[in-house]
């Protein structure tokens, strides 16, 4: 069976960061809802960093996989 996607730090960190992403969406919509405009932007900020986060480790991730696949060594999935 072929090893997940995502595996090892990469993957936990990525999932983590989305978990942060989701979160910091909620906490802005709280913050709007109550009328905090300022805190909910800066929790609209924290979710796009989030986001960057977790793309940085797939893409880093999937690059490399495709490194190991082009110089033909077997990548190791935990």
């Amino acid at each position: 069976m072929a090893p997940s996607p995502l595996s090892g730090p990469s993957r936990r960190l990525s999932v983590f960061a989305l978990v942060v992403c989701g979160l910091a969406v909620a906490a802005a919509v709280v913050a709007f809802v109550k009328g905090a405009w300022l805190v909910g932007v800066v929790w609209v900020l924290m979710a796009g960093v989030s986001s960057n986060i977790a793309w940085y480790y797939v893409r880093r991730d999937r690059l490399e996989r495709a490194a190991a696949e082009a110089n033909g060594t077997a990548v190791s999935g935990e």
